[in-house]
């Protein structure tokens, strides 16, 4: 039976891709900061979970040696968990740029680090990072949040290339504006608003395309297939919106896609 550890895998995107996988036949283990699983997903699937932080690194050996030890291997890493503040650059607090990048970016790498050398003495394994198109294509008055993201498209990159001579793959999903709770919970700074006067409008506009987005389930479904790849490719998308995006990205000079990013938000 192959090992999935998934963080965040308790909403949104990770909960539908530990459903998903546990109903493909794999035994799934979900890292998040929850006391207990939701109910549903005890009962729906067998989902195992461990309590802990990503942005503690000691949390995460001790969950990635807690599976190892009832598995004895770890099959597919999925780095999931995150979290967003919006608002404008200029009025965002310490706190909240550290907290930003300390859960997307710092807990991606303490989970990688934390898995690494079991995978490695295998030389076998997948590790997926959840990333962002805002990553890509940087979103006003979400500054930090597409710099996290942009932190995890480049670290993917590079670890892509030291590792794969251990038999380790390393891919990046990039989803865009997916359907989930992540929405109601983002953080929102609106110091300021009277003097960045588009950014309360920006926000409302990124939170109707997120409400009409892409069902998690969609995405769950792209990360078991690149699980399941064995060749996988650096970064994935989902949606042909977003395909055609990326392939613009490499053809259309960066300013002018700067400047469609500023009329639409």
């Amino acid at each position: 039976m192959k090992v999935l550890l998934i963080s965040g895998g308790s909403s949104g995107i990770g909960r539908a891709t530990a459903q998903l996988f546990a109903r493909q036949g794999y035994k799934v283990y979900e890292m998040s900061r929850r006391d207990a699983m939701p109910s549903d997903l005890e009962t729906d699937c067998p989902v195992v979970h461990w309590q802990g932080d990503v942005t503690s690194a000691l949390d995460c050996r001790r969950v990635v040696e807690a599976v190892l030890s009832q598995e004895g291997h770890i099959d597919v890493l999925i780095c999931n968990a995150g979290m967003g503040i919006a608002g404008a650059a200029e009025f965002a607090t310490s706190e909240d740029m550290h907290r930003q990048m300390e859960v997307n970016f710092f807990g991606t790498v303490h989970l990688v680090q934390a898995v690494l050398p079991s995978m490695r003495s295998r030389r076998n394994g997948t590790i997926i990072l959840v990333g962002s198109m805002a990553g890509v294509f940087a979103i006003p008055y979400q500054s930090f949040y597409s710099a996290s993201k942009a932190a995890i498209g480049s670290f993917a990159s590079s670890l892509r290339n030291e590792v794969k001579g251990f038999g380790v793959r390393v891919s990046c999903l990039l989803p865009g504006d997916v359907k989930t709770g992540f929405t109601a919970v983002r953080k929102k700074n609106l110091q300021g608003e009277d003097l960045y006067t588009h950014m309360s409008d920006s926000l409302r506009k990124m939170e109707r395309d997120e409400e009409n987005g892409i069902p998690a389930e969609k995405m769950a479904h792209k990360l078991l297939s690149i699980a399941q790849s064995r060749r996988p490719a650096l970064f994935h998308t989902v949606g042909w919106k977003y395909r055609l995006f990326l392939v613009a990205q490499k053809l259309v000079p960066a300013t002018f896609i700067n400047y469609v990013l500023g009329k639409m938000y």
